[in-house]
């Protein structure tokens, strides 16, 4: 460890393991698969880097004091040099939290079903934690059955890759921003509150899932279509969600 005055006091790899293990031991006796919380540990290690990735890379950087031209353009290029490699880090550490098999990378809308990866429990955890806030900023309440919560985000998690479902709340949260006004007025038509009963093929707007699907029927249509039908869900309530969409356009 570094002694004052020799620079910044960074925890060692050691330390680093340590918590690293206490908190998977942690989540274990909570009931997490190991799996599943390497995997959360993996993204959030990612997101650190990321982040830092980003600081480093932001415009308007200069050098410190007042040293001339040829240094100030000789840190620049350090800089960016720098900040290249540490996304190479963030970059890889994804593919490993994800999985280093071929079918971590994002799945490619037209490939066939047999060739896109099984939805995992955590990939669900992870979207409903991510679209039930998004939703209740459009609506007051909500009110679904969990079973069908968990085959609806199936369905709309099995139309990508493990990469793509890894980013999937920063996707959903961006729909949310660009599109606001338009869910504001569909939610106002449809969703809790409205004429609207939560009975028949408006059913699904009651439901935070049904951001999730807006987002891809808007993104994937097709394979979401495909995977609807596999997972056996109505018909009705991808049809209405449809309907609301475009008429809220």
């Amino acid at each position: 460890m570094n002694t004052a005055g020799e620079g910044p006091q960074l925890p060692d790899a050691v330390s680093v393991a340590n918590a690293r293990t206490t908190l998977l031991q942690l989540l274990a006796r909570a009931g997490v698969f190991t799996g599943d919380a390497e995997e959360l540990l993996g993204l959030v290690e990612t997101g650190a880097l990321a982040r830092a990735y980003e600081e480093i890379s932001a415009s308007g950087r200069t050098a410190p004091g007042d040293k001339g031209e040829p240094y100030d353009s000789g840190w620049l290029d350090g800089t960016r040099d720098a900040a290249a490699e540490l996304g190479g880090i963030a970059e890889r550490a994804l593919h490993r939290a994800v999985g280093d098999d071929p079918s971590a990378d994002a799945a490619d809308p037209g490939d066939p079903a047999e060739d896109r990866p099984r939805v995992r429990r955590m990939e669900v955890e992870r979207a409903q934690v991510a679209v039930t806030p998004l939703y209740l900023s459009f609506a007051a309440e909500s009110d679904f059955d969990p079973e069908v919560t968990t085959e609806v985000l199936t369905a709309v998690l099995g139309t990508m890759g493990h990469r793509q479902r890894a980013l999937y709340a920063g996707r959903l949260a961006e729909f949310g921003t660009v599109h606001r006004s338009r869910l504001e007025r569909l939610y106002a038509q449809y969703g809790p509150g409205s004429a609207i009963a939560i009975h028949g093929r408006y059913s699904l707007i009651h439901s935070p899932t049904s951001l999730a699907v807006l987002e891809r029927l808007a993104a994937a249509p097709a394979v979401l279509r495909e995977e609807w039908d596999a997972g056996e869900l109505p018909p009705a309530w991808l049809d209405g969600l449809t309907t609301a969409w475009d008429t809220s356009g």
